[in-house]
Order: structure tokens, then C-alpha cells, then sequence
């Protein structure tokens, strides 16, 4: 007897996975992210330089420090390894005060993703969610 993976509505991966930075949900299946060290040096570098850029332009964004996307519509809810929001449009988000979830593109300034062993996913998957969620810059950083 073959059995299927358990499929998980978006409330019970924030419930059980929201605080744990190793897991994605894509269409209600739990994937699990593997990041390397020099991933995790790749995407500090970018997070620290775009600090200093938001600090001198006087910029209202910020980059947390732990955050999902949950993509309206779907049972998807990505973990990107940047993340640059909008200040101002954060009062309009409405899981905002409860858990670090966005729900709406006009909340993202930028979203980065570090291509490591889920690369296929940076490539193809997030850049057609992040773009139908109407994310207006996203970047895709290989250094493998």
C-alpha cells in the first residue's frame, strides 16, 4: 500500500512550522529548506548592505529577521531568505500583529533568494508566485 504525504492547510504549517526556518509549504506539501553555511554568509551580506542602504536613504522599510509569504489563494507559504517591507503598508496586513506572515505584495519591497539545493524552486516556482502575488522585485542570487 502506497501512502501519500499528509497534506497541510496553511494555519497548521504557521501553527506547527512558522517558527522553524527549515520548512516551506508549496501547495500544502511540507519542504524541507537545507541551507548551507555559505548560503546563510551570502544572505547576510545582502541583508547587512541593504540595511545600510534603507539607513541612508532614510527609507521606512524593513528587513525581519524571520518572516513567511504566504501567497494568497493557495496552500503556499515561502520563507525567503531576504525580505525588504514596506513600513507603512504593514498596519494593512492582517496577520501582522499576531506572527511575522505577509499576505499582500504591496507590503514586499524586495524579496531575495539564495539558490541552494531547492534552486529548481528559486528559479521557477517563486518566480511565478512571487510575480502573480505582485512582488515588484525579485532577485535571484547564485553563487554555486
Amino acid at each position: 500500500m502506497l501512502l501519500l504525504p499528509q497534506q497541510l492547510t496553511i494555519d497548521e504549517f504557521i501553527e506547527h512550522y512558522g517558527d522553524n526556518d527549515g520548512y516551506e509549504l508549496i501547495d500544502g506539501e511540507l519542504i524541507e529548506i537545507a541551507a548551507t553555511g555559505l548560503h546563510e554568509q551570502v544572505a547576510a551580506f545582502i541583508g547587512r548592505k541593504l540595511n545600510v542602504a534603507i539607513d541612508s536613504n532614510n527609507d521606512n522599510f524593513l528587513i525581519p529577521y524571520r518572516c513567511l509569504v504566504k501567497v494568497l489563494g493557495t496552500q503556499t507559504a515561502f520563507r525567503p531568505d531576504v525580505l525588504v517591507l514596506d513600513q507603512k503598508q504593514l498596519v494593512y496586513e492582517p496577520l501582522w500583529q499576531q506572527e511575522p506572515v505577509i499576505t499582500l505584495g504591496s507590503s514586499i519591497k524586495l524579496i531575495v533568494e539564495v539558490v541552494s539545493t531547492n534552486w529548481q524552486n528559486d528559479y521557477a516556482r517563486k518566480t511565478e508566485d512571487y510575480a502573480l502575488f505582485g512582488v515588484s522585485e525579485y532577485w535571484i542570487v547564485d553563487y554555486l
